[in-house]
């Protein structure tokens, strides 16, 4: 399982594995010629959305100190996962960053980016955020 299939995880999208698997589906074959065929979008089923901001203010009241609005250590240190460089390098992998090392505007690139594929996926991520 990826690190971005974790966070989803820990913000309530089911568990990892049906996570993963909604995020990298692929289109069934169609089985009626005659008719159109399906996009990978229409043969994804819709992920509710999941009040992803609730969930933060609420580990962030069992966690304070943690700004977890501007910073991807301080987001995954408040679900419960591994902040250190190896895991934000995977993470920023996983996320199409290559040449990662780590630097301050990285590491915002790595948050912003991590928000918009939550929103992406049903999450009610605010466009301030993004």
């Amino acid at each position: 399982m990826g690190i971005f299939s974790s966070i989803m995880s820990k913000l309530g999208f089911g568990d990892e594995e049906q996570t993963e698997n909604k995020i990298t589906a692929e289109a069934p074959a169609v089985e009626n010629a005659a008719s159109e065929p399906e996009t990978v979008e229409s043969a994804i089923e819709a992920m509710p959305e999941i009040d992803v901001i609730a969930k933060l203010e609420s580990l962030s009241a069992d966690n304070p100190g943690l700004n977890w609005q501007t910073s991807i250590v301080d987001l995954l240190k408040l679900l419960g996962l591994d902040s250190a460089y190896a895991h934000r390098k995977e993470l920023a992998a996983e996320m199409g960053i290559d040449g990662y090392e780590g630097t301050a505007e990285q590491n915002i690139a790595l948050h912003k980016t991590v928000l918009a594929k939550i929103a992406e996926n049903g999450g009610n991520i605010p466009q301030e955020l993004l």
